[in-house]
């Protein structure tokens, strides 16, 4: 059976941690990890390595900085699993190739439409930004918004919503 589930959480909040053990336990064949970030600096490429040994060897890497929805689609034909680790960083990475806002917003649509089309399950990780105080500077605040918005969208297309509290998971749907 399908499942969707949502991994939202501040940094440092065990999101990842969770969202792969959530993985692991739906399913344990074809497990493909689609991967957001880019090494930009050396100590993000040592979070990648973490991350990366994290995982069993069995798990099959996507790099999808900007193409999200396609990766989704195209991995979720043969997948047993999907696990899409973070939205937040997709969204920079669209707003750092100068995409306008009302194109990112479609992005999401995209997004939740490959998750819900998908046959396989699919985990989603992103960061909870809107907690915090309001940034000072206008691409702070449209980056803030935006992750607001695509949070919002995934978070009423998923079967279920855990949220991390300083590693504790706390299901607040489904």
């Amino acid at each position: 059976m399908k499942k969707t589930v949502f991994v939202i959480g501040g940094c440092r909040s065990g999101k990842s941690q969770q969202a792969l053990v959530t993985a692991e336990s739906l399913a344990r064949e074809k497990p493909v990890f689609i991967a957001t970030c880019i090494a930009y600096d050396d100590e993000m490429k040592d979070r990648i390595t973490k991350h990366r040994q994290e995982r069993s060897r069995h798990w099959h890497t996507v790099e999808a900085p900007t193409h999200l929805p396609e990766a989704i689609v195209e991995a979720g034909e043969e997948a047993g699993i999907l696990l899409v680790d973070c939205l937040t960083l997709w969204i920079n990475n669209l707003l750092m190739e100068n995409q306008a806002p009302e194109k990112i917003l479609d992005q999401f649509q995209r997004l939740t439409r490959a998750v819900l089309t998908v046959p396989c399950p699919v985990i989603l990780v992103s960061n909870e930004v809107g907690t915090g105080i309001v940034p000072e500077n206008k691409l702070a605040r449209l980056y803030r918004d935006l992750v607001g918005s695509a949070n919002q969208a995934v978070a009423e297309c998923v079967d279920q919503v855990i949220w991390m509290v300083a590693g504790i998971p706390v299901t607040i749907k489904g």
